[in-house]
């Protein structure tokens, strides 16, 4: 900055006012860049508290600049795993969910005795169910999120957010059950009763506490009664009697069994 200034000051003496008033444009310039620069970062608290300021007022693009300070030229200081939560919280915000899940694992990873751990690894199953897409569709980050808050549970199980984890996770085994049950049905209009076989058997043994259990054992016995499997089929209508005595497709599976020979 000063080889500018001289370079103006000695341009204005030589020529005429138009150059002093660029000295002075210039100078003003460099001079509120170089306070604004060094004023925010000159230590992890003074970058910290203008980062949660710049959160607080949604300047996101400021905020994210201060915590990668923080993360990047004080590490070892007491606000680093906050800025990395931060960062988390800034993605989280932009509904960036695959970087927000990044940042909150990088706290777990780099700073293991982080208070911000548990806060983190719910933070990081929201992230995961917040991208599980519709039944239709393919269910990896459904079952990361499963994963997530079934790992959060495990850890904290005094934790006044395990009845909220385990409310996320029953949501999501539902849909994981409804997508097992669209591929038995597709199967199923495709006259390929084989082949629904495999994806109601799914339900029943592995999403026994979902809503679609009912349904895959009256779809199991309609397969089975068109695979002509009579006794197979029998067997299954005398299993559901004692597993759904109240069962709302007790009409269908008696409509079913009428029908075997």
């Amino acid at each position: 900055m000063k080889s500018i200034v001289q370079y103006c000051i000695t341009v204005a003496s030589q020529r005429n006012i138009v150059s002093l008033a660029c000295l002075v444009i210039v100078t003003i310039l460099l001079s509120c860049s170089g306070v604004k620069q060094t004023g925010e970062i000159k230590d992890a608290e003074t970058a910290y508290t203008a980062g949660i300021e710049a959160f607080k007022g949604e300047d996101f693009f400021e905020a994210q600049r201060l915590f990668d300070v923080i993360r990047l030229q004080f590490p070892t200081t007491q606000y680093a795993d906050d800025a990395q939560y931060y960062l988390g919280e800034i993605s989280f915000a932009r509904k960036e969910y695959v970087m927000a899940a990044f940042n909150y694992g990088m706290i777990r990873r780099s700073y293991p005795t982080s208070s911000l751990n548990k806060s983190a690894l719910f933070k990081t199953a929201m992230c995961y169910y917040e991208l599980a897409p519709p039944a239709d569709r393919d269910q990896d980050y459904t079952k990361k999120a499963i994963s997530s808050f079934s790992e959060f549970q495990a850890i904290y199980p005094s934790d006044s957010l395990y009845d909220e984890a385990g409310k996320r996770i029953n949501e999501l085994r539902n849909r994981l059950a409804e997508r097992e049950l669209i591929t038995a049905e597709l199967y199923r209009n495709l006259y390929s009763n084989r082949s629904a076989l495999i994806y109601y058997d799914v339900i029943i043994d592995d999403y026994p506490d979902t809503e679609h259990y009912e349904t895959a054992f009256a779809g199991k016995i309609e397969s089975l009664i068109a695979l002509r499997r009579y006794d197979d089929a029998k067997s299954m209508i005398e299993l559901y009697r004692k597993r759904f005595t109240n069962g709302k497709l007790k009409s269908a599976v008696e409509v079913a069994e009428q029908s075997i020979p």
